[in-house]
């Protein structure tokens, strides 16, 4: 199995030098380089693309602006000489974020995160049941949303508690509620949602999910009473 690469950097020795690891690399294919986004973004249009590694000061159109301005979006591995791009490229949801000089065993550890990646997307063994992906501790998890109980409020983070463990999130609740099934997930209080299929029980100040107590706000019960029946 091989991902399909291009790399873009209007750097020519970078270039080469990513091109180069790539090519070296027995599960990469390199498909083309380019020196900006719009050369890449043709060659995206004729070509299967998994992976993109992909500079983030470039001329005209930034490594962001080229995210930005694609409907199908591959697998994308930064690469820059500045660390703080680092928390930006998290917020694009990056497979990984690389800095230069860029080491070989730093580039393989990169190379072999995109490939887990891949091969659990598309793992046809998985695919039964409705899920969602998760990017925590810089790893990107499948997640079935029926194992989900609750997600929870922690600072810049939401912490999404399952059957099996919990993780934290970079994300907002509003956004991650987006992420839901709306018959299957209500949002109970402005720090909680919860997967009414794990509620035991409920009255007006709490609703059970197990033993632990999730608070519900005022105006909520109605809408839980509703969700559950």
């Amino acid at each position: 199995m091989k991902l399909n690469c291009v790399v873009v950097d209007d750097s020519s020795i970078q270039r080469m030098i990513i091109a180069k690891l790539v090519n070296n690399h027995q599960n990469l294919h390199l498909i083309g380089d380019f020196s900006n986004a719009i050369e890449a973004k043709s060659c995206m249009s004729v070509h299967n693309v998994d992976l993109i590694f992909l500079d983030i000061e470039m001329p005209v159109i930034s490594g962001f602006d080229f995210i930005d301005g694609l409907k199908v979006k591959p697998q994308i591995i930064f690469i820059t000489s500045k660390a703080e791009y680092a928390m930006k490229a998290f917020d694009y949801d990056a497979t990984d974020y690389l800095q230069k000089p860029i080491a070989i065993d730093r580039f393989n550890a990169s190379v072999k995160r995109a490939i887990d990646f891949h091969l659990l997307k598309n793992d046809p063994k998985e695919d039964d049941g409705d899920h969602i992906f998760i990017k925590s501790n810089l790893k990107k998890l499948k997640i079935f949303t029926s194992k989900i109980k609750w997600i929870e409020a922690f600072g810049d983070y939401v912490r999404v508690v399952t059957e099996d463990d919990s993780n934290l999130v970079l994300s907002t609740m509003k956004a991650f509620e987006g992420d839901l099934p709306r018959d299957k997930f209500i949002r109970v209080h402005k720090s909680y949602i919860i997967n009414i299929d794990k509620v035991d029980r409920f009255n007006s100040k709490y609703a059970e999910i197990g033993p632990t107590k999730i608070p519900l706000s005022r105006h909520k019960k109605e809408d839980l009473v509703k969700a559950l029946s």
